[in-house]
């Protein structure tokens, strides 16, 4: 006779839920921890999700927040028409009735425009199999999470953000987490959103260490958003406000939006940096969400209590060339103007071409939007978290992708399958292929051991960084710690200050 094993029930603040069992995992999925974002809370803040009776089958994903249909790729499934309760969190214990496992808190990426829990990528079975609660959950991205308009609150997807780490501190001890050691991890922009949170005083208490993964320098002044904000407002033909928006359907905010971000090329004289890169949304500097800058902040000692691991892979911006087609065809004016608007004035510029005389143009163009975007951002979170009297480990991933007979190099992106140990699904194997290598997989056992061992321990398993000796860990097929490798990008932008980027700032 077979016996079969109860599926789990856990008791939450709001009901109960019931999950499933999976690879010896409690998952459970599509959690609200909000009420959907529509009708009289369109653009709205956040509000706690309504109690339910009974007990609420936990066993499957919820619908994704609307996603920019205009960059041709995404990491959710296109939504269920008139699915609107996107705010759902989703929980991975390897036992829920245990007490005192560290939790581990995921923030999807995607440009601030697309994203969603449910990606096979974003699996946290394996992670959970190493003593910790994983949890990841859906937030708002594009116009709903970010855009800038009157009378409706600023930086929604960070609101969100918060409110579904309060409902971790409410309910992570039913599934057997301690809301006291809550880490909070993400990568690109959600990276950025770990380091907005850091200087955010709504956030304070709510996690209490902090992993981000390629963190984008790109953070907008309340000028530049509310500027793109008219323009969606625009495509509607309706005033910018929540008041005028509130009706608009959020399939036709998106797609209003993503008429801005394809016409964004020619606005870069309006709009500087931010058009010049195509990215209309990012966290907005309100001054009261969002008070300051995460590097501002950081270095006043905000969140100098919370350990922070933060890095960047060695070769950003080098998969997004090789993918569109252009490696090797870059020309000398079309890299001499990315330094332009891209390199730290044009002594930077200067700097770049002696600093690194035998970079082609499409090496030279890589390279320096890398380090404007990634690199440096994240390195100088290091440093203003270290300034402020934090502890911070840095890290560099130079492990090349094997695809496209490694013509990706070590892109963005490629830490997230690794640190999951989630090799399915279409990004995963565009990445390392259908059946990663040994080598892949033991890159990948040594970075799960060190996000699990400091979200447990506060210890990465390598010694902090410091000023006098900036010591790095460097991941690849043997494993190093050494003086941070990028030194010439590291001097050209020393003295620069990643501020909130505004009209025309850099155009």
């Amino acid at each position: 006779m077979t016996r079969t094993t109860p599926a789990p029930e856990v008791r939450t603040a709001r009901g109960s839920v019931r999950g499933q069992w999976q690879d010896g995992v409690a998952v459970f999925l599509g959690i609200p921890y909000a009420r959907p974002p529509v009708g009289d809370l369109h653009l709205a803040a956040p509000v706690p999700a309504l109690p339910w009776e009974g007990v609420r089958e936990a066993d499957a994903f919820g619908p994704p927040p609307p996603q920019s249909l205009a960059l041709g790729y995404g990491t959710g499934r296109p939504g269920t028409k008139g699915a609107d309760d996107w705010l759902t969190v989703n929980v991975f214990s390897p036992d829920p009735g245990a007490a005192g496992l560290a939790v581990m808190v995921w923030i999807y990426g995607g440009m601030y425009m697309i994203g969603s829990a449910d990606g096979p990528g974003y699996d946290g079975t394996g992670l959970a199999r190493r003593d910790t609660v994983v949890v990841t959950f859906n937030h708002r991205v594009g116009a709903e999470g970010y855009g800038q308009f009157a009378d409706a609150p600023p930086n929604r997807a960070l609101l969100d953000q918060i409110t579904a780490l309060e409902w971790v501190r409410d309910n992570i001890a039913a599934f057997g987490g301690d809301p006291g050691r809550v880490t909070v991890f993400g990568e690109s922009a959600g990276a950025g959103a770990v380091a907005a949170l850091m200087a955010m005083p709504r956030a304070a208490g709510l996690f209490h260490r902090a992993v981000a993964q390629s963190v984008p320098g790109t953070f907008f002044t309340v000028p530049l958003a509310a500027d793109i904000g008219r323009a969606v407002a625009a495509e509607l033909g309706v005033a910018p406000t929540r008041a005028a928006l509130a009706p608009v359907t959020p399939d036709a905010l998106r797609d209003a939006a993503d008429s801005v971000w394809n016409g964004m090329a020619g606005r870069h004289p309006r709009w500087g940096r931010a058009a010049r890169a195509q990215m209309p949304f990012a966290p907005v500097v309100d001054g009261e969400v969002l008070p300051r800058t995460p590097w501002e902040a950081l270095r006043t000692g905000q969140s100098a209590g919370i350990g922070l691991v933060v890095g960047h892979t060695r070769d950003e911006c080098r998969g997004f060339t090789a993918l569109s087609g252009r490696r090797g065809k870059v020309t000398e004016d079309e890299a001499a103007a990315t330094l332009g608007w891209c390199a730290p004035g044009p002594e930077g510029a200067r700097a770049y071409r002696t600093g690194y005389p035998a970079a082609n143009p499409t090496d030279m163009q890589d390279l320096v939007l890398s380090d404007w975007l990634f690199r440096m951002p994240s390195l100088h979170l290091a440093e203003a978290h270290v300034a402020g009297g934090g502890t911070a480990y840095l890290y560099e991933l130079a492990w090349p992708s094997p695809a496209m007979d490694g013509a990706l190099g070590a892109c963005h992106g490629l830490d997230v399958p690794l640190v999951f140990g989630a090799f399915d699904g279409e990004i995963a194997e565009a990445l390392l292929g259908k059946e990663p290598s040994a080598e892949a997989r033991a890159l990948s056992e040594s970075m799960m051991a060190s996000w699990t061992g400091f979200a447990r321990t506060d210890d990465p398993g390598w010694v902090p960084y410091r000023p006098e000796d900036r010591l790095t860990r460097v991941f690849t097929a043997d494993s190093v710690t050494v003086p941070y490798p990028a030194q010439t990008s590291r001097l050209i932008w020393a003295d620069w200050a990643f501020a909130a980027l505004g009209p025309a700032d850099g155009g």
